[in-house]
């Protein structure tokens, strides 16, 4: 039985907002000890910028933040325009390409545009790491080395694998988590927040405040979201992702478009309503309510998080117009394509060539890039997007070639 929000302390009910589809707080008391000194806490949360856009799957995040914004807590969102040009080697099995200043700062500048569709500005501090990064100059970074041994920095999982593997590991790769941890040691943070790929690194910024003197920051971890094949992470690389720039009825679709089960993670993370309604959604779902009706409210609210409700109520009566009404022709050929041995999803351009709705991949990349190609009736705009196992969907280029396709 849940408790009701209104009637917790105020303590009680910040921790049970903040612990929302949290992966871990580290450590637990001590996020506690920081909301019981009743002052704004200084929260920060850093953005590498490797891509000139952003998806769901960093509005995890983004929403954490900005459910501290409403508890009166004050946001450091730092671009790390330093740190982008090391690049981030979390999860890589190469070396990362670093980037350039022109790339740096053109991403940079596409993430403050993106960013205040979710937090108040009024409570966000804009920072770029540069400004205090470029200031500690060689003998600074040394120091800075000299606080970490290389046994340590092995305990990271993805260097360790390199290791044990042969792959090369170059030493500036090193530094990346030792400057982000000094970077909440500059903004002396209370709180930071991360993914899962995170955790070294956030726990980087603990240690070093802690030998620079400071109490030791918070750790948030929050989860990272499954992209629409319900496998990966999202990612525009590998083309699961649903970008909070694209056009309403295109967000719509996509969002229509996850599994039943994937819908409730995406609620989780993604929605603002209370834990308890969604409880009630799910129940309702259990006694025979159609999955499909619960789905278009979750993509009405976050459609109309992006772009305003009155265009996601306009892109749900499009959605319901083509599908629940029947505007499709009768004689669709059902199909049943099965993925390749130990891969997640099919390539759309592959699908299309499979299904005989194109004579090659090469033409389904040229009827994407022409808007010749839909599906659930939304136009695709991405031809590198990646069609999960287990999808069902009607697929359709040009005006006349049709196919459901149930891919296995």
């Amino acid at each position: 039985m849940q408790t009701n929000p209104v009637m917790m302390d105020p303590i009680e009910r910040a921790l049970a907002l903040i612990r929302r589809g949290t992966e871990e707080i580290l450590p637990q008391d001590a996020l506690r000890k920081r909301l019981e000194q009743g002052r704004p806490l200084r929260v920060k949360a850093g953005f590498d910028p490797t891509a000139p856009d952003l998806h769901l799957g960093h509005t995890v995040l983004l929403n954490k933040l900005r459910q501290f914004q409403d508890l009166g807590h004050q946001i450091l969102f730092l671009i790390g325009d330093f740190t982008a040009m090391i690049g981030d080697p979390t999860g890589k099995s190469a070396t990362r390409k670093p980037l350039s200043r022109e790339e740096v700062e053109r991403n940079a500048q596409t993430y403050q545009d993106q960013v205040f569709r979710i937090l108040d500005p009024d409570k966000t501090q804009v920072l770029f790491n540069s400004q205090w990064l470029n200031q500690l100059g060689a003998a600074g970074l040394i120091q800075l080395a000299a606080r970490q041994t290389v046994a340590r920095m092995l305990e990271r999982d993805d260097f360790a694998k390199r290791y044990k593997s042969g792959q090369p590991i170059a030493i500036h790769e090193f530094l990346y988590p030792l400057i982000q941890g000094y970077d909440s040691v500059f903004l002396r943070a209370d709180i930071e927040l991360g993914g899962t790929d995170q955790r070294f690194n956030l726990l980087m910024g603990r240690q070093l405040q802690e030998d620079y003197g400071q109490e030791p920051q918070v750790v948030v971890i929050l989860p990272l979201l499954e992209g629409l094949d319900g496998v990966q992470k999202m990612s525009k690389s590998l083309g699961n992702y649903i970008g909070i720039t694209e056009p309403p009825e295109e967000m719509f679709g996509k969002l229509m478009s996850i599994s039943d089960e994937l819908m409730w993670r995406y609620f989780e993370l993604l929605s603002f309503r209370e834990l308890s309604e969604i409880a009630t959604l799910r129940q309702a779902v259990a006694e025979g309510a159609n999955p499909r009706d619960i789905k278009l409210e979750l993509a009405l609210e976050l459609v109309g998080r992006f772009h305003g409700n009155e265009q996601a109520r306009r892109a749900q009566e499009s959605f319901i117009a083509r599908f629940q009404k029947g505007q499709l022709p009768e004689d669709i050929p059902d199909l049943r394509l099965s993925c390749p041995e130990g891969e997640s999803g099919l390539p759309v351009a592959n699908l299309l060539k499979l299904a005989g709705l194109v004579t090659s991949t090469s033409e389904a990349i040229r009827m994407v890039q022409q808007g010749a190609v839909r599906i659930d009736g939304e136009r695709l705009a991405d031809s590198h997007r990646l069609c999960p196992r287990g999808s069902d969907h009607i697929y359709q280029v040009g005006k006349r070639r049709f196919a459901r396709v149930r891919l296995d």
